[in-house]
């Protein structure tokens, strides 16, 4: 991951894609997709996505995404004790 990319907002971001499987119209196949991806409009997400349409057989029933930001401020944690080693 592009930690430049992380630093200008990017977040990890992975959707669960249900498609019809192509031989069986009927049954449902899920995909995992994961990638850095700007929230809200999701632009590499939507160029996957249009890929699929154009190229994959498997019409796309839905799509869940979730994101999460992977660089976060540093927690700060209190000693309750304190000691030295001799």
């Amino acid at each position: 991951m592009s930690f430049e990319l992380q630093l200008r907002g990017w977040r990890l971001t992975t959707a669960e894609i249900l498609y019809h499987m192509p031989d069986h119209p009927s049954l449902l196949q899920s995909f995992v997709w994961q990638e850095l991806d700007l929230t809200p409009d999701f632009p590499m997400l939507q160029r996957f996505l249009a890929f699929w349409d154009k190229q994959l057989e498997g019409r796309v029933h839905s799509v869940q995404v979730c994101s999460a930001s992977v660089i976060k401020p540093a927690d700060l944690r209190v000693a309750e004790e304190f000691g030295m080693l001799n």
